[in-house]
């Protein structure tokens, strides 16, 4: 049986009187990609930032490569190899897309000229790969603000990557990506998993893509974990059918 790289026990999170994860449990296995889907105010996000230490939580514990990590902060957490992106762009706009990437692995809230010339050179070079690995190399000097959407997740991968984490949260990767450009990140994720040995879990609507992507899937509604299993029994299951597949 393969390690338990990710262990969330019982986790609970309120904001107010809105419950958004309630009593929530989920294991992934080292090497593995989990898909995590559900309608919208499911609570996957939370999940995610819950995780991380993107908030404290009102009870449970989550562990991470062996260690409890609850109430730790999303500095600590990715300094262990626990990495999230965000729905939301978290770019420097006015900043080169190298200079993003060289950047993402400094846990820093701001970036200032400062803070790119106290960087290694190593930076640099493992920037450049990582640009190269996204299809972004002749875009090096590209100001962030100037990508495209489909380009910008694309960025946000590679900046994701830069500090080589074990276990990647992707938020809805492909969200707002035009048709044509889905195919590329997938890909790219698969890559990652492949060549890099990076666990990922995924948060997606597409199901064409978390269906191709996902060894097992979670599937949240109203807070809770409604299914689980294989991306075949999720789909035909007739509670995510009603509670999400069926309304698309």
């Amino acid at each position: 049986m393969a390690d338990k790289l990710l262990e969330v026990r019982n986790v609970r999170k309120a904001f107010g009187g809105v419950v958004a994860n309630a009593d929530v449990s989920i294991d992934v296995e080292s090497g593995a990609i989990v898909g995590l889907i559900g309608p919208n105010g499911s609570g996957k996000t939370t999940l995610f930032n819950s995780v991380v230490g993107h908030h404290p939580i009102d009870g449970g514990t989550v562990r991470f490569d062996g260690h409890t990590i609850t109430g730790l902060s999303m500095a600590q957490t990715a300094r262990r190899g626990l990495v999230r992106t965000f729905q939301q762009s978290h770019l420097f706009d006015r900043l080169s897309c190298l200079d993003n990437v060289r950047i993402a692995d400094s846990h820093a809230g701001e970036a200032t000229t400062d803070m790119l010339r106290g960087l290694p050179r190593e930076s640099r070079e493992r920037a450049l790969q990582l640009l190269d690995f996204a299809g972004l190399y002749e875009e090096r000097q590209t100001a962030a603000g100037e990508l495209s959407f489909g380009q910008r997740k694309l960025l946000e991968l590679a900046m994701a990557l830069m500090s080589k984490p074990k276990l990647l949260l992707l938020d809805e990767p492909t969200a707002g990506v035009n048709p044509t450009m889905i195919n590329g990140v997938v890909a790219r994720l698969l890559r990652a998993h492949a060549e890099m040995g990076i666990t990922l879990v995924v948060i997606e609507h597409n199901m064409r893509v978390i269906m191709s992507l996902a060894h097992r899937i979670y599937c949240l509604a109203q807070g809770r974990v409604l299914a689980a299993g294989a991306p075949d029994e999720v789909r035909s299951d007739p509670r995510v059918i009603e509670a999400y597949l069926g309304a698309h």
